[in-house]
C-alpha cells in the first residue's frame, strides 16, 4: 500500500482496490500483490463485491466493479441491474450467446450486467468493463436516443433526428435513424474483428433510453445479420426488463 490512513481495514480494502485495478486477479495473486492472507483477502473482496466495487470475470477472477469502471462514485441503476439479470440470463439460455446491460456514462458505455455462455466461443465482457460508444451496437442503440451528444469534428455534422455520432464512430447518422425506426441495433466487426452483436433500448417509465440490452457473440452463430435472426428476441427482453418492478431509478450514470 502507498499510503496509510491508519484505519486498519479501510487500509487493507484499499489495497484490495489498488490490487484488482492493475488487471484480473486470482485470489492467490491477490493474496501476493496486497500481502494479505488469504481470508481475509477474499473476506474484503466479496464484501467489495457486494458494493459493487470489485467484481468478478469469467473464470472468476477479481476485477474493479461498475463504480470503479464508472471512474468516480456516480449513482448506478442498481434495481435495474437486479432485474435484468433474470432476463439476461433467460435470454442467453434461449439463444446460446452471451447477453449484457449496458449504461452511458458520458464518453463511453459500462457493462452493469452479463450472463456469460458456459462454454465454446463467447464474447466475453465482465462487469464492470468501460467500452467506447464509437462501435458496436450497444453505443449504436444509447447515441440513437441520447439526449447528450458526443463531441463532432463540425458543429451539427452526424445529427439525426435524434442522437448524435461522435468523432471515429464506426456508424454514421443514417445508422442511428434506423436503429430508432426498427427499435434494435446490429453490429457486425465494429468493435472487435469477428464479433457481431444485437442491441435494444431499455426504457423507464416516462419513456426514457436508461439503458441497451445487447446479445453478443461470433459472427459464425450470429451470421452477418445478426438483428435478422435474433433483433426479435433482443427487443422481448429489453421489455421484459423494462416491465419489471424495479423502483424508480432517479439517476443513471451522468452523460
Amino acid at each position: 500500500m502507498e499510503q496509510l490512513s491508519g484505519v486498519g481495514v479501510l487500509d487493507k480494502a484499499a489495497a484490495v482496490l489498488n490490487a484488482v485495478e492493475t488487471g484480473p486477479v486470482s485470489l492467490g495473486e491477490l493474496v501476493a500483490r496486497t500481502g494479505l492472507s488469504r481470508a481475509t483477502a477474499h473476506r474484503l473482496a466479496v464484501a467489495l463485491e457486494v458494493h459493487r466495487l470489485v467484481g468478478r470475470d469469467p473464470d472468476g477472477r477479481f476485477v474493479p466493479g461498475p463504480r470503479l469502471a464508472a471512474g468516480g462514485a456516480v449513482p448506478l441503476p442498481w434495481a435495474l441491474v437486479a432485474a435484468a439479470r433474470p432476463v439476461l440470463a433467460e435470454l442467453r439460455d434461449a439463444t446460446g450467446e452471451s447477453s449484457q446491460l449496458y449504461v452511458r456514462h458520458g464518453e463511453v458505455r459500462v457493462c452493469v450486467a452479463a450472463a456469460e455462455r458456459a462454454s465454446g466461443l463467447r464474447d466475453t465482457v465482465p462487469v464492470g468493463s468501460t467500452l467506447p460508444m464509437t462501435a458496436g451496437s450497444g453505443a449504436q442503440v444509447l447515441l440513437a436516443f441520447a439526449d447528450t451528444p458526443l463531441p463532432l469534428p463540425d458543429p451539427g455534422a452526424g445529427a439525426g433526428t435524434g442522437g448524435i455520432t461522435p468523432v471515429g464512430a464506426a456508424f454514421d447518422a443514417s445508422a442511428l435513424d434506423r436503429v430508432r425506426r426498427r427499435g434494435w441495433a446490429e453490429s457486425v466487426g465494429e468493435r472487435e474483428a469477428g464479433l457481431a452483436s444485437v442491441s435494444a433500448p431499455v426504457r423507464d417509465a416516462d419513456g426514457r433510453v436508461i439503458a441497451a440490452l445487447s446479445l453478443s457473440g461470433p459472427v459464425e452463430r450470429l451470421t452477418r445479420s445478426p438483428g435478422r435472426r435474433h433483433g426479435a428476441a433482443v427487443v422481448a427482453a429489453a421489455e421484459r426488463l423494462a416491465a419489471r418492478p424495479t423502483g424508480r431509478p432517479a439517476q443513471l450514470l451522468d452523460p
